[in-house]
């Protein structure tokens, strides 16, 4: 008997259907027989092998794997900036060949201008994605965004007079301010303290609750993923990573994090998280 049964946990194969709790049940994002291979001196390196996966719209999922295992090749394929060897990403049925408006990524170096203020990196994107709209109409979704993430009073600083957790809230709001199809976050609170991590966990739930956008999110902590996600995508080990297990977390919407984490059925979850990626999955240190 699996791991997974002897603990009554349902995880769901990467070839099946969605969860029963998905808001559309038509496929949205589909990730199919997608393979990533780099040339090297040495021959060819493969980093994804025949990696499938259905996301469908509203969900919130996140992926979780030992370094090296292509977690973020796989998500700059979805966003465009990697393309497939072999396979192909599509989103409403439409292959994705390039960069796009319809989905953006919120880094966890937050990749801001240092010489501008808050309101002018998020205005920056705005005006890419919207240069026929009016400039009020900017100013106003790009104060509208900030105020969303509680930066109405900070609109005028640089992110060098910003704490970590400031600037990413910053990222989120630029992301968010042009309505993308797709949210794209790769471990955007990996730099953050404790208390801070915890805060933007609520405030990035709380906004995605409201926006109900997709979200692809990267993450080394399985604490966060079993409070954030529908679903958690463990990854195999690379070379030719895989998708190894997805499991659904079926706790109820909206979360409270002290009374999830007072249910055993989050020990279990995090158990067997924990059991696939140091042990099945453990890095080989020789």
């Amino acid at each position: 008997m699996s791991t997974a049964k002897a603990l009554n946990i349902s995880y769901i194969n990467p070839t099946e259907k969605s969860p029963k709790n998905s808001i559309n049940r038509d496929p949205f994002l589909v990730i199919e027989n997608v393979s990533k291979i780099y040339p090297t001196a040495k021959g060819p390196f493969t980093v994804l092998q025949d990696v499938n996966l259905t996301v469908y719209e509203g969900e919130f999922i996140c992926v979780i794997g030992h370094s090296g295992c292509g977690k973020s090749t796989l998500l700059n394929m979805v966003s465009g900036f990697a393309k497939p060897t072999m396979g192909q990403v599509r989103l409403r049925s439409q292959p994705i060949t390039k960069p796009g408006p319809d989905r953006m990524v919120v880094f966890q170096n937050y990749a801001l201008l240092p010489w501008r203020t808050a309101f002018e990196n998020v205005y920056l994107a705005v005006n890419a994605v919207h240069p026929h709209k009016s400039k009020a109409e900017k100013n106003a979704i790009v104060r509208d965004n900030l105020a969303m993430v509680g930066l109405t009073e900070s609109a005028d600083k640089k992110p060098p007079q910003m704490s970590g957790g400031m600037r990413q809230r910053v990222s989120i709001a630029r992301a968010l301010a042009i309505r993308p199809q797709v949210l794209i976050l790769d471990e955007p609170f990996g730099a953050l303290d404790a208390i801070t991590k915890e805060e933007l966990q609520e405030e990035l739930l709380k906004i995605w609750s409201d926006r109900r956008c997709t979200v692809l999110m990267i993450t080394h902590d399985i604490d966060e993923a079993l409070f954030l996600a529908d679903r958690l995508v463990m990854m195999t080990n690379g070379p030719a990573a895989q998708i190894g297990e997805v499991l659904e977390i079926p706790f109820a919407r909206p979360r409270d994090r002290a009374r999830i984490m007072e249910d055993p059925l989050y020990y279990k979850l995090r158990n067997h998280a924990l059991d696939f990626l140091y042990h099945r999955f453990a890095h080989d240190d020789e």
